[in-house]
């Protein structure tokens, strides 16, 4: 018997956006209608579901659907004999016996998610239900072969996680810089000078899966879209605070890269009293990076009496910094709440620069400075940008558990793997 097709907002399963950097799944190709194009129609819907929302009976996939429990039962035995599904266990119910459970096996795809900085790798491996079944960590110790670098990490990863590097489906990788958003290729890596326009190549020439290199705060963006004070919402700007300064503007879901990848660079801010930016060389001593990046906020504790400057502080000092003055802020010390409120003024410039052009309903303090100061610092920048400019905008620190660069990787990532197993449903109903 041929099956119903589904379709309409009470039939088929919508195509979830992620909100990392890969698109959502292409809709199913436009054939006749067949009974392989109905069946594949309906196990996407099914799988799309298994994945969005974890184990499910076959009663909750029927109502979900709006598809007969008979025909469901027809789609999970597709999906369990293509190796995509399985029973993960079993529902108590009142009467009757126990449902069960189905879910996406876990081992039809595996990602890698990496967060390259000068001094770190970190790397991780999930399964696609998005289980993290790996964590490891690399000293570069200097390395100037960012391939090597990467392969490496790659590889322990997957060692650790006992599986081999044919097993990935998606490797995202999270570094600071400027990236071409047509190929992927570094433009300026100013705290990694080895990354050059053909690491990407290269990579994707050492590692048999797909490799897309990320700028890292739209990464953290994205996961705090995913996971953060900004779950769910389609529109906000995310500023990073640490020694750097970025910002992701996310407008309807997606991250504004611009024409050459170098939208949200606003370490080159222009501002008034600090010195120009000069092409580009990096901002360290000119524009809002002048102000607000790591070596100002250093000199800002230093001369507040909370701390010695530091030629050139590693990228956890001006956190430590901020985050020891929060405690004595809350101690009533006067001189960590003028450090505080000077703070606040110097990134509320940069922030009410950024509300001029946006106007978001919500902006989030990110990177290690914003979350070390944490709502204390995130309160007094809400109370001073509309002084600044008309905006008004909800001001709240990042709410990302762990690493958030690495999470949103991870995020790239998996939708990646997702859409791919999506589409080798079309692939088996040729």
């Amino acid at each position: 018997m041929n099956e119903p097709s589904i379709g309409g907002a009470d039939g088929a399963a919508a195509s979830r956006d992620p909100g990392g950097p890969y698109p959502p799944a292409s809709a199913p190709r436009q054939k006749p209608g067949t009974p392989s194009l109905l069946r594949e129609l309906n196990d996407r819907a099914a799988l799309e579901l298994l994945l969005a929302e974890g184990p499910l009976t076959r009663a909750q996939l029927s109502a979900r659907t709006g598809i007969s429990k008979v025909t469901v039962s027809q789609m999970l035995a597709r999906l369990e004999e293509r190796g995509l599904a399985m029973i993960a266990g079993e529902q108590a119910g009142g009467r009757g016996p126990n449902a069960a459970l189905y879910s996406v096996v876990p081992s039809s795809a595996y990602v890698a998610g990496l967060y390259v900085q000068a001094d770190l790798v970190s790397a991780a491996i999930a399964d696609v239900t998005g289980q993290r079944v790996a964590d490891v960590s690399v000293d570069p110790n200097g390395a100037d072969d960012p391939v090597g670098l990467v392969r490496d990490a790659v590889a322990a990863a997957c060692d650790s996680a006992g599986i081999g590097l044919g097993s990935l489906t998606a490797v995202v990788i999270g570094s600071p810089g400027v990236l071409d958003p047509r190929t992927g290729a570094p433009r300026l890596q100013v705290n990694l000078p080895t990354w050059h326009e053909g690491v990407p190549e290269a990579l994707r020439a050492v590692l048999p899966t797909p490799v897309l290199i990320e700028n890292d705060v739209n990464l953290a963006a994205m996961a705090e879209r995913a996971v953060g004070a900004a779950a769910g919402l389609d529109d906000f700007a995310f500023v990073w605070l640490g020694a750097g300064l970025g910002l992701a503007a996310v407008i309807n879901g997606q991250v504004r890269r611009g024409a050459g990848g170098a939208a949200g660079e606003i370490g080159w801010l222009p501002v008034h009293g600090a010195p120009l930016p000069s092409g580009n060389e990096h901002p360290s001593k000119a524009g809002l990076q002048a102000l607000a990046g790591g070596h100002a906020v250093q000199a800002l504790a230093a001369a507040h009496g909370l701390a010695g400057p530091a030629p050139a502080p590693a990228d956890s000092a001006p956190a430590d910094s901020v985050a020891a003055a929060v405690e004595a802020l809350r101690r009533g010390s006067s001189q960590a709440a003028a450090f505080i409120d000077e703070l606040a003024h110097r990134v509320s410039i940069g922030a009410a620069a950024v509300c001029v052009v946006l106007d978001p309903a919500l902006m989030v303090l990110g990177g290690p400075v914003g979350k070390a100061g944490g709502a204390e610092l995130a309160a007094r920048v809400a109370a001073e940008v509309p002084r600044l400019c008309l905006a008004r905008p909800a001001v709240v620190p990042t709410s990302v558990p762990g690493e958030p660069v690495l999470a949103g990787a991870m995020q790239a990532a998996l939708a990646q793997a997702r859409a791919a197993l999506l589409s080798s449903l079309a692939a088996a109903a040729d």
